[in-house]
């Protein structure tokens, strides 16, 4: 695996958690953001 798919990848990863995280603690707007950043950044990964 390559450095910037790596980087990429990590990106999407905390995107991931970092929304579940907002989601759960009741933060939707910042969790609709938050998970909209990670899809952009998984674009990059195809």
């Amino acid at each position: 695996m390559s450095l910037p798919r790596a980087s990429w990848l990590t990106v999407v990863a905390v995107c991931a958690i970092a929304a579940i995280m907002l989601a759960i603690n009741g933060y939707s707007g910042y969790c609709i953001v938050v998970a909209a950043v990670g899809l952009a950044a998984a674009v990059n990964l195809l």
